[in-house]
């Protein structure tokens, strides 16, 4: 299959840039699962902008919101694009509501919620299922816009690019081989414009907020293809995911208890009913994320408690119904009342802050190659991401992306020094007992990840964790390469690698900052203050 623009995921980042970049040629949009399987479907808490004065009633500016994120970033934004971004914001709330996005409001007034680390109300949110209300919209722009195709079930195996077929042309992309899922079948897909929107990786850690998609996939795929790669070690833990060991099924694992409940009044407590974050920073249970996670980290160390507990019950007796009923109803079904008992938590994995490493405008290292949103490093988030970012972000460089494609790149379309692309040959089919090989790998590097790589390391964890996926990854390499391939296989594949790349950051960095904790070098250190970048050739 042919497309002028070929898009590989389908969140906020995926379909804004799709529905815009059909009024410019073909579009065709991968989807590895269900059109509501993103990051974007599961965020509950909303998305950060500054409005103009007749849109809310609340006073904020844009100098207070780039202040907010370059605290939070610890150091590390790109203040530009910082800048760039936010001063966006009202035009995304624009986009977003044309595409039919229903947000809170109150009469004529948006109503804005408030999140750690920030210093002002400025959340847009739809109760607490805005991400589920901005992918509904964008579906349903999609389906209905001109030019544009949309693939479920199809999962990228890998990026094509010139260097890969030899070529000595300047490399650049020339499209992806493509597996579907229901026929097993891998096919060539040409573009010379390649749009990464894949989302996080999430699912390297046993524990995580994210949906099963978030496999890493994105990063994976553009480091084989020797994109450049930054700060893969800030990985950001959400504070408060619902502990239920008793409970069954991957959603009570990993149901997330908004940060908005923060914002709206909810504070965590320790077994005993005591606010346990004011002896850490003075903000409390609205400290930015990392904060607050290292704190919950370091209260069930040193008490050995399983979790501690985010409390609302001081708040009136409807409230939760009323402003979170999604987040409601489902405790109810976890057994828990949250208007009459503290409701227990624990962190989990959440937000990737590195990534390919774009501009402003989404562009990588690899001509041609495209990533927006939680797959890009893009120098908004730096070492942690302020809350409610990200939703922001990925319209906005979407926005710019198309912009600038138009505007500036002219695809070299010389052939004849390009070799032919190869059709794909499948290896032969895994018999049913090595299969058991792959589940288990993919378990023993998610516990490893957990245990070694999460939100307190230390050198001597992360060199043990390096050495164990060096060997993973040889296994996992002669499962791809001996076997037909599989969903279950790419996925491993991806997550070995960004697992890999994860560590290998996390050891550069000889220094304590954002997200990144290590005892070895609890300071934070002015002269490290850099990108961990790496590069493949």
């Amino acid at each position: 299959m042919t497309a002028d623009f070929l898009v590989i995921g389908a969140g906020i980042a995926g379909l804004s840039f799709a529905i815009r970049a059909a009024k410019h040629g073909s579009v065709l949009v991968l989807v590895k699962g269900g059109l509501f399987e993103s990051n974007t479907a599961w965020a509950q808490g909303g998305i950060a902008s500054v409005l103009p004065p007749g849109l809310c009633d609340e006073g904020d500016e844009v100098e207070k919101h780039v202040a907010d994120t370059l605290d939070a970033g610890a150091g590390l934004c790109d203040e530009a694009v910082v800048r760039k971004i936010i001063e966006e914001g009202a035009a995304t709330v624009d986009d977003l509501t044309g595409y039919g996005v229903e947000f809170d409001k109150q009469g004529d007034h948006f109503q804005l919620g408030k999140e750690g680390g920030h210093s002002a109300r400025r959340i847009l949110h739809a109760r607490d299922t805005t991400g589920r209300e901005i992918a509904r919209a964008l579906v349903e722009t999609a389906r209905n816009t001109p030019n544009l195709t949309i693939l479920e079930h199809h999962c990228a195996v890998d990026l094509i690019t010139t260097a890969k077929l030899g070529a000595v042309i300047d490399d650049r992309v020339l499209g992806a081989y493509v597996l579907n899922r229901k026929s097993g079948e891998v096919s060539v897909f040409h573009s010379d414009r390649v749009i990464l929107a894949t989302g996080g990786c999430g699912k390297v850690y046993l524990y995580t907020t994210n949906p099963d998609a978030a496999t890493g996939d994105g990063v994976a795929m553009a480091w084989r293809a020797g994109a450049t790669i930054s700060n893969m070690e800030f990985i950001q833990f959400h504070p408060t995911c619902l502990y239920n060991p008793a409970a069954i099924g991957p959603e009570a694992r990993s149901f997330l208890v908004s940060e908005a409940v923060r914002g709206e009044g909810g504070i965590l407590i320790d077994h005993k009913g005591e606010d346990f974050t004011r002896k850490i920073d003075p903000r409390g249970s609205l400290a930015p994320r990392d904060i607050v996670a290292r704190a919950i980290d370091r209260e069930l160390k040193r008490t050995g408690a399983p979790c501690v507990y985010l409390d609302v019950t001081h708040k009136p007796k409807g409230f939760m119904k009323e402003r979170f009923p999604y987040i409601y109803e489902n405790l109810l079904k976890f057994g828990i009342d949250c208007e009459t008992q503290p409701i227990p938590v624990v962190p989990a994995a959440h937000y990737q802050c590195g990534g390919v490493v774009t501009d402003v405008d989404g562009k990588t290292s690899v001509r041609g190659l495209y990533a927006i949103g939680e797959v890009a490093c893009t120098g908004l988030h730096g070492a942690n991401r302020l809350a409610s970012n990200s939703l922001l972000e990925g319209n906005v460089i979407a926005r710019r992306a198309i912009e600038q494609m138009v505007d500036f790149y002219s695809p070299d379309k010389a052939q004849e020094s390009i070799p032919p692309i190869p059709e794909w040959e499948h290896g032969d089919t895994a018999e049913p007992d090595e299969l058991v090989v792959i589940y288990h790998n993919w378990d023993e590097i998610r516990r490893l990840m957990w245990d070694y790589v999460s939100i307190v390391r230390t050198e001597n964890r992360l060199r043990r964790a390096a050495t164990r996926l060096r060997n993973l990854s040889k296994e996992v390499r002669e499962f791809y390469w001996g076997h037909r391939v599989n969903a279950d296989i790419l996925e491993l594949r991806n997550l070995v690698t960004v697992a890999s790349l994860i560590v290998e950051c996390a050891i550069r960095r000889k220094e304590s900052r954002g997200l990144h904790y290590t005892l070895d070098h609890p300071d934070t250190a002015d002269r490290e203050k850099h990108d961990t970048v790496l590069r493949k050739f």
